[in-house]
């Protein structure tokens, strides 16, 4: 059995009966649409195209509860032309050529276009996404794509250079608050008929936590409100307590592993970067709030110490480990405190990348320059057959040498002799370890004794 459905936009119908509040509530004018303006304002692509009554293959990508869905039936309306939705995590090509089917019937019989519309793109693999790329070439199909996930890592190629990608962004707490209002006041599809009140305050409280997430905020208040039509009272108000009950659980977008982690990790990153502790405990707070695995943020918290703190301040890293020592030891409330402790600390420390992009570009000379010889000076020669080949012949050994410095002699392959990887910045204690390298260097190059 086919898996895919012709929604009908008439929101008035018998089936109208359990419906969700928030499918209820979605829109059936482009007018009515709440948010998104900057791909759907006068002076945008989009929207010229839709007033010459054209419509284009498109992927949406937003975070859920951002109108993706109601957006797609809404193009379709606009355009006048049929709306077909499959979800990509139940359909297969079977489905996808059932759709072209229809669709070719639709054009050849009543002359009309067929909107496509895919919920969870991303979940197509290569076969199935490669599948649809004839039919949206010849017109067949106007697809649709909906995805949480970043279509460059999730869609193919070739369907990415056949549509446009749309960014939709998480709703502000204005465009939430409107919702709400339109649910509480709406009597054919909403709230209205129930003569249920809600403090102005509240529905700040609800927009607020809803975290972007339209769908979200219409489920909750959909819940609240049934808490308060519950009680034996004659008048059905919605009060703290009941918002309370609907919003104990936590709300922040979080996917470990998706988009928004690495989002926030980045942000936490560069907040330590930048000198900015304040910053750094705010996203250090989402992640962990939302559910993050301390470990994950420990294992991170230690990369930042060598990448960015370096040796301006080698506590850096040590204070790291202490830190995710201390996690493994007490678990959590408790440990997340030193990981906070750590991460302020890396925050407020001098920053030096000087071993990072040292490594990097050693790392880069040693995978390109093939397999560069050992010169023959500090080869080990623990035999009498080596040591007449010359092995280590030469080495001057360092702890003889006046301030222990075997002044012009070089340990680099022949070839990298005179490379410099690492270059300490003026900042914390590599200001000393740089000024202690240019009088070294200054006495080699004076001694005359430098090899190659």
């Amino acid at each position: 059995m086919s898996k895919q459905k012709e929604i009908r936009l008439d929101n008035g119908s018998a089936e109208e009966i359990g419906r969700p509040l928030a499918d209820r509530m979605r829109p059936t004018r482009l007018q009515d649409y709440v948010g998104q303006q900057h791909i759907l304002g006068a002076d945008k692509p989009l929207a010229r195209s839709l007033a010459g009554g054209r419509i284009h293959s498109m992927i949406l990508w937003g975070p859920p509860g951002t109108g993706k869905t109601t957006l797609a039936r809404l193009l379709a309306a606009q355009v006048d032309i049929r709306f077909v939705q499959i979800s990509a995590v139940m359909a297969g090509v079977k489905d996808i050529r059932a759709a072209v089917a229809e669709a070719r019937d639709a054009r050849a019989q009543h002359g009309q276009g067929t909107l496509l519309f895919v919920d969870e793109v991303h979940r197509f693999n290569k076969s199935q996404q490669d599948g649809l790329l004839p039919y949206v070439e010849d017109g067949t199909l106007v697809l649709v794509g909906a995805t949480t996930e970043n279509p460059s890592f999730e869609v193919n190629n070739a369907l990415l250079s056949r549509t446009r990608t749309y960014v939709l962004r998480a709703l502000d707490v204005e465009a939430i608050r409107t919702l709400i209002d339109r649910a509480l006041d709406d009597h054919d599809n909403g709230l209205g008929d129930r003569a249920l009140t809600m403090d102005a305050s509240l529905r700040d409280q609800l927009a607020l936590r809803a975290d972007g997430d339209a769908r979200r905020a219409l489920n909750l208040l959909e819940l609240a409100a049934d808490i308060a039509a519950g009680r034996d009272t004659a008048h059905a108000e919605v009060v703290q307590t009941d918002l309370d009950e609907v919003l104990s659980s936590g709300l922040r977008r979080f996917d470990k592993g998706g988009d928004y982690f690495y989002d926030q990790m980045s942000a936490l990153h560069k907040s330590v970067r930048g000198t900015d502790p304040d910053a750094t405990l705010y996203w250090l707070s989402r992640m962990l709030e939302a559910g993050c695995d301390p470990r994950y943020v420990a294992r991170r918290i230690t990369r930042m110490a060598s990448e960015d703190i370096g040796n301006a301040d080698p506590r850096a890293l040590e204070l790291a480990l202490n830190a995710w020592d201390t996690y493994e030891r007490m678990g959590s409330p408790e440990g997340e405190l030193a990981l906070a402790q750590a991460a302020v600390y890396l925050a407020c420390a001098p920053k030096s990348n000087a071993v990072y992009a040292g490594f990097n570009a050693a790392w880069r000379d040693a995978s390109d320059k093939g397999s560069l010889e050992v010169p023959m000076h500090i080869r080990n020669a623990p035999t009498r057959l080596m040591k007449e080949l010359g092995y280590a012949d030469g080495y001057r050994y360092a702890h003889n040498e006046t301030d222990g410095f075997a002044a012009g002699e070089t340990y680099l392959p022949d070839a990298l002799v005179g490379t410099r990887y690492y270059e300490p910045v003026p900042r914390g204690l590599e200001i000393k370890i740089g000024e202690k390298l240019e009088r070294l260097r200054a006495l080699a190059g004076a001694s005359g004794q430098g090899r190659g």
